[in-house]
C-alpha cells in the first residue's frame, strides 16, 4: 500500500509533520481531516526502486518537456486539489516528484508567480508551448466558476484523446513510409548487388537482349558507379521537401495536398474536423466566450485551410451573424455538421451538441485510420511484387532466348 509524507496544521495551532499509509491521495487527506488536521502538503513517499528508476530516467532525459509530461502533470494536480491540497502545496509537491529537470524549474517557478499573487491561469501563460490557449482559457474560466479541479480533470482528458489521436494518426503516416522504405531497398539491392552478377554472362549479347533487361542493366551499371548522385539527389529532394512544407506557401500547399490524395483524404478531414469540434465543444462547455473560443478553435486545428475557415467565421460572429451562415459557405466541413451546428445555435446547446459531434469523428477518424492502414498493405505487396516480377522477367527472358538458340 502507498504511504504519503504530510505536513498539517493541528487544531492547538501545531505543525506537524509524518507519513501516512493509504490507498490514494484522496483517502490519506481525508484520514487527516477526520483527525481535525489542516492539510499544508502531501506527496507519495517513492520506494528505493522508484528513486532507482527516477534517477536512471532522469539521467536519460535530455529534452524538454511533452505534451505527456503535461498531462501527467494536470491529472496529479486534479488529484491533490480535490483532496484538499493548496495549490501551492500540490505544484511543490508534484515539481519534487518531477524527473525533467526543465519542467520541474518550470513548475517551480510557476509556485514562485503564484506565492507573489498571480493566479494559476497568470502563471502559465508564460509557457505557450506547454500550456496552450484552451489549457490557460479553461483555466481562466473555472477560477471564475470555482471547478477547479473538475475543469482540470476535462482538461486531462482532452490532453489524452489529442494525444492518443496524434499517435494513431502518426503510425497510420509511418506504416507506408517503413513499406515503401523496404520496397526501395529491395529494388537497389537487386539493381546493385544482383544484376551486375548477370553483366558478364550478357556481355557481347546486347543485340538479342530484350528491352526490359537492356533497361535494367544500363540503369544497375549507371547505379553502381553514380551512387554518390542518387544518394545526393534524395537528400536534396527530401531536404528540399522538408523546407518548402516550412515556409507559408509550402504548407499551404501539403496542407491542401493532404485534403486531396486519394487514400489519406478521409482519414485527414476526420481528424481537422474531430479536433476542430472537440476543441470547440470543451471551450464552451467551460464557459469560454464565443470569440475566444472560435479564435483558439481556428489556431489549433492544425490545418492552414481550416485556420482560415474559423477566421472567416470568427469575422462573421464578431459583426453579429451566425456561425452557421459562414460555415455554409466552406466546404472543409460536412452539411450534416453545419446542420447540426444550427441547431446546437438555435437551441443554445451549441457545446453540448459539438461534444456529442464531436465523439462520433472521432469514431470515424479511427475507423478511418484502419481503413488506411489495411488497404496500404495490400497496395504495397502488389507494387513491390510487380518490381521485383520485372526484374525477375528481364534475367530470366535472355537466358531462355540464348538456351533456344543454343539448341536450335
Amino acid at each position: 500500500m502507498p504511504q504519503y509524507r504530510y505536513q498539517a496544521r493541528h487544531p492547538s495551532g501545531q505543525i506537524r509533520a509524518g507519513v501516512l499509509t493509504a490507498d490514494s491521495a484522496t483517502t490519506a487527506a481525508a484520514i487527516l481531516r477526520k483527525q481535525g488536521h489542516h492539510l499544508l502538503q502531501l506527496v507519495p513517499v517513492q520506494t528505493s526502486s522508484t528513486q532507482w528508476a527516477s534517477k536512471v530516467k532522469a539521467l536519460n532525459y535530455s529534452s524538454g518537456p511533452s505534451q505527456k509530461d503535461v498531462l501527467d502533470f494536470t491529472t496529479q494536480l486534479a488529484v491533490m486539489i480535490r483532496a484538499g491540497i493548496n495549490l501551492r502545496a500540490a505544484l511543490d509537491g508534484i515539481a519534487d516528484q518531477v524527473t525533467n529537470p526543465k519542467f520541474r524549474k518550470i513548475l517551480f517557478s510557476i509556485k514562485m508567480d503564484i506565492e507573489s499573487g498571480k493566479q494559476f491561469s497568470g502563471a502559465i501563460v508564460k509557457y505557450p508551448k506547454l500550456f496552450g490557449p484552451l489549457y490557460v482559457n479553461m483555466v481562466r474560466a473555472s477560477e471564475m466558476s470555482g471547478a477547479f479541479a473538475t475543469m482540470l480533470d476535462r482538461i486531462a482528458g482532452y490532453i489524452a484523446q489529442q494525444l492518443e489521436t496524434r499517435k494513431m494518426v502518426i503510425g497510420a503516416s509511418i506504416y507506408p513510409g517503413i513499406i515503401a522504405t523496404m520496397a526501395i531497398g529491395v529494388t537497389v539491392f537487386l539493381l546493385t548487388f544482383v544484376l551486375p552478377r548477370f553483366a558478364d554472362v550478357f556481355a557481347g549479347k546486347e543485340s538479342i537482349l530484350p528491352w526490359p533487361t537492356l533497361f535494367l542493366m544500363g540503369l544497375s551499371d549507371w547505379m553502381v558507379h553514380n551512387w554518390w548522385m542518387l544518394l545526393l539527389g534524395m537528400i536534396l529532394v527530401i531536404g528540399g521537401f522538408l523546407g518548402f512544407i516550412k515556409t507559408d506557401v509550402g504548407r499551404y500547399w501539403w496542407d491542401k495536398t493532404k485534403l486531396q490524395i486519394p487514400l489519406f483524404k478521409r482519414m485527414f478531414r476526420a481528424l481537422y474536423v474531430s479536433r476542430s469540434l472537440h476543441t470547440m465543444g470543451e471551450l464552451l462547455n467551460a464557459g469560454v466566450p464565443m470569440l475566444d473560443t472560435i479564435a483558439i478553435t481556428g489556431d489549433i486545428t492544425g490545418n492552414l485551410l481550416y485556420k482560415k475557415m474559423w477566421r472567416r467565421v470568427y469575422a462573421a460572429v464578431k459583426q453579429g451573424k451566425k456561425i452557421q451562415t459562414q460555415l455554409n459557405r466552406s466546404k472543409l466541413l460536412p452539411v450534416s455538421v453545419i446542420q447540426m451546428v444550427a441547431a446546437g445555435e438555435e437551441s443554445g446547446r451549441l457545446g453540448e451538441v459539438l461534444e456529442e459531434v464531436s465523439v462520433f469523428y472521432a469514431k470515424a477518424l479511427r475507423d478511418a485510420i484502419k481503413t488506411v492502414t489495411g488497404m496500404i498493405e495490400p497496395i504495397m505487396i502488389i507494387i513491390m511484387g510487380s518490381i521485383v516480377g520485372f526484374i525477375a522477367m528481364a534475367i530470366i527472358l535472355p537466358i531462355f532466348k540464348m538456351s533456344s538458340l543454343v539448341q536450335g
